[in-house]
Formats: structure tokens, sequence, C-alpha cells
């Protein structure tokens, strides 16, 4: 079994689209094994989203993320940070596949409703970013 990070942005909590996001997961296979839904402080998003600092999203970025609620989880399935990825579509929800997260819930590039690793290297700094060990044990 494999383990992966996500997270339901801003958008989607606002929305009211949290249940039917996890409603999702699980009908795709998923097991949550954690989850807890909180605001980020603006340390914490530009932490998580260091990799993207300088470039000309970043703050962009960092204002939405901390703009209002998010549920952060820990997903467990086999080939669980593929199978999200694809779950979540294309990060342009007018370009995702039909009844994926992004094209059901997201707005634009940008307030796209989900956020997962993209490889076990990520999921597993991810994981370890918003999760103690044994949370997701």
């Amino acid at each position: 079994m494999e383990k992966t990070f996500a997270i339901i942005k801003p958008d989607a909590v606002a929305a009211g689209n949290a249940g039917n996001i996890l409603a999702l997961i699980e009908n795709n296979g998923f097991r949550i094994v954690a989850m807890r839904k909180e605001t980020l402080s603006r340390a914490v998003a530009e932490g998580f989203y260091a990799v993207h600092k300088g470039k000309g999203f970043f703050d962009e970025l960092i204002d939405f993320m901390t703009e209002g609620p998010v549920v952060l989880l820990a997903l467990e399935r086999e080939d669980a940070i593929n199978k999200w990825r694809e779950v979540m579509g294309s990060t342009n929800p007018e370009k995702a596949a039909e009844g994926t997260v992004r094209k059901l819930y997201g707005t634009n590039i940008g307030r796209n409703a989900s956020h997962g690793s993209d490889a076990p290297e990520t999921a597993a700094f991810e994981l370890s970013w918003f999760f103690r060990g044994y949370e997701v044990a």
C-alpha cells in the first residue's frame, strides 16, 4: 500500500464541496488515514510551497492558501500517488477530464479545488509537513 498527501483547497471548502470530494476519494478506493481541517498560517504555507518561492505566482498562491480553511489528508491505497492525481484531474479545470475533482469543483488554474503529491519523495515530505508519524502509520 502506498500513501499520498492531498489538500482540499480553500475554494472547495468555502463552496461546501469538501464532503463531495471526500466521497469521491472513498469511492475511488482510498482509505483516509488522517484528516484535519485548519486555516494555514502564512509561515506554514510559505514553507510548504517553498519550492515555488521567487516564481511570479508565489504570493498569489500563498494568499489563496491562507484565505480560509483547508482539509489536509493522508490517503492510502495501491498506487495512491498516481491514482489520486488521476482522480484530481488536470491542474487546469478547463482541461480536466469529466468527473474529476478539478473538473467538478475547480474554478480556474489558480483555484483548482485540490492538491496532490506528485512523487514518493514529495509525498513523504508533504505528509511529514502536516502530520506526525504516528498519525499516518
